[in-house]
């Protein structure tokens, strides 16, 4: 790849470095003059409503926003992402989650280092559709002749995050009689929590691992493979040998996984273990293979609409002009907010019990892209990069942090998702619950738009010093993400426009968002302090000064 193009010396930069200076934030005075503000800042994404006017622009603003989009090449790099160019520099590989939601027949077709990508992914999500369908119709049983009831999905990162937060998004859809559960956590505590009232005769274990190394994936399989033994010979239902385990866990473990030699050792018939390539990263992969569990526990055609919600969001921004680009026009705003306003982190505020998950998987996928302070062809990066994304369901953050994003001295931007019929309707008397939940949601952006002022607070009658604590400043940008309701096209487009916004952003700050070398130290050290903790003498005398006294007080209180 070509070097990055520095943003802060593009035209756009100093434009929009001089229209920070000179223009003063006023919501309450840009709709006062401005009536079609709301419906010209409003988009179509696919199914999604996306309400931009409430963010800290004007046209000015965003018209030189645009330009610096265009100066950044953010188009062309897209582009290149969907024709398989190598934009992961740092491993040499394509960058290809895009082709993973490709629909079959797709044209032209792709072919990417001599490879048939399209018939690669077609052939592995057919055969996730024929397991998952046979675990689903009681053909696939356990060694006993029983029907799997509780799949168990062990992995880390991506081969979690994601798969867990699908799950509990599209819950309302597990039609089979057949609940999923997600381990990730090397504490023992989450494993042995997770199969504490399971029955080993009716559980499936799939072990999410590309290399199959992972350390916390390989020893939770490890504990969930030895309680499956413990708990069969415990009840008499296999014997206490060799060929009985080794058939056990055939029966109960499948993998996702392309070292089919590790598989194997594992005890795993490699033809049950699932494949993904090298240019999807962990991160973007619930889409993959790694996708198993949902389409076991909610079907393969609710899997497979889900990937076209996908595949949605990719042609919009592949073939919308910049100006109408949603995921492109919000990655814009937030660079707008980091490198303009100092903003440093992001909040993410779903309307909907069911995206309770979705915060945490999308500090992943932001965070582990953009969390970055070298440029794609290893230059220093130039300007902030990145920003902290968190947050919670609402109402349930509002009798939390919505203080500080109401009135804190920090600027902090925040998405607002809802959706318009409820999974669940229901009514308190006369209230339709929902509508109430919404009016939240609606109070809300409202209230950070336009606050209150000291002129409001006396009119109520408010005097003195309290008329400080009850003024709202307002001008607090927030972004409306409405839908019809959650089904599962409407989470693959909202997962795909995350995705996209996070390749804006890294396309415009030039760092290479599909690496992630900065979770590979702590790993190494924890191997290289594991015999420490055992009490090698030799690794304890390795150790800096601070982690030897705290390997001490470890050993000192173990019990």
């Amino acid at each position: 790849m070509t070097a990055p193009v520095d943003p802060t010396h593009t035209p756009a930069w100093s434009e929009l470095a001089a229209l920070r200076e000179s223009i003063s934030p006023d919501l309450r005075g840009w709709f006062a003059a401005d009536a079609d503000r709301a419906e010209r800042l409003s988009f179509p994404l696919a199914d999604l409503h996306v309400d931009l006017s409430k963010n800290l622009v004007d046209d000015d603003v965003l018209a030189a926003l645009l330009r610096l989009a265009e100066q950044t090449g953010v188009a062309e790099r897209f582009a290149a992402m969907l024709e398989g160019a190598h934009l992961n520099t740092s491993e040499d590989r394509a960058v290809l989650h895009t082709a993973l939601r490709r629909p079959a027949g797709a044209s032209p077709e792709l072919t990417v280092d001599g490879q048939d990508v399209d018939a690669d992914v077609q052939s592995v999500l057919e055969a996730l559709s024929a397991f998952a369908t046979r675990v689903r119709e009681g053909k696939w049983l356990g060694i006993t002749g029983k029907r799997v009831t509780h799949v168990v999905n062990i992995g880390i990162g991506g081969s979690d995050l994601g798969p867990v937060m699908v799950y509990e998004a599209l819950k309302p859809y597990a039609d089979a009689g057949i609940e999923a559960r997600f381990v990730s956590n090397i504490d023992p505590t989450d494993l042995a929590q997770k199969t504490a009232d399971l029955d080993p005769e009716t559980t499936l274990f799939i072990v999410a691992s590309k290399t199959f190394t992972t350390l916390e994936t390989l020893t939770n399989a490890r504990l969930a493979r030895d309680w499956l033994w413990a708990g069969l010979t415990a009840s008499a239902a296999i014997a206490d040998d060799d060929e009985a385990r080794t058939d056990a866990v055939a029966h109960h473990f499948v993998a996702v996984s392309t070292a089919l030699d590790k598989v194997a050792a594992f005890g795993i018939d490699p033809a049950n273990a699932f494949g993904f390539w090298d240019w999807v990263g962990g991160r973007y992969s619930v889409d993959s293979a790694i996708g198993l569990s949902l389409a076991v526990a909610l079907g393969p055609d609710v899997f497979r609409d889900l990937l076209a919600g996908f595949h949605t969001v990719d042609e919009h921004v592949r073939t919308t002009p910049l100006e109408r680009n949603v995921p492109i026009l919000m990655g814009l705003l937030n660079v707008w907010y980091v490198n303009f306003h100092g903003a440093q982190s992001h909040a993410v505020l779903p309307y909907a019990q069911q995206l309770n998950r979705f915060p945490a998987y999308l500090q992943q996928l932001t965070m582990e892209s953009n969390g970055k302070s070298v440029r794609w062809d290893g230059t220093p990066a130039t300007t902030d990069t990145g920003e902290v994304f968190w947050g919670e369901p609402g109402t349930n953050g509002q009798h939390a942090f919505y203080q500080l994003i109401h009135q804190g001295t920090r600027l902090i931007p925040a998405d607002f998702i809802a959706f318009v019929n409820p999974a669940y309707p229901s009514s308190d008397g006369d209230q339709d619950v929902h509508e109430l939940f919404l009016a939240n949601f609606l109070a809300q952006t409202k209230a950070l738009a336009f606050g209150k002022t000291a002129e409001e607070v006396e009119a109520e009658g408010t005097e003195g010093a309290l008329v400080a604590a009850r003024t709202f400043p307002g001008n607090r940008p927030t972004t409306s993400i409405f839908a019809p309701a959650l089904t599962p096209q409407v989470l693959g487009q909202l997962i795909a426009l995350y995705e996209h916004i996070t390749f804006t952003q890294g396309t415009i700050w030039g760092i290479n968002s599909f690496d992630q070398w900065g979770v590979e130290l702590g790993k190494q050290l924890a191997m290289q302090i594991a015999p420490a903790i055992g009490g090698d003498a030799a690794a304890i005398d390795a150790q800096d000064a601070s982690t030897r006294a705290l390997l001490e007080y470890y050993r000192a209180n173990r019990t």
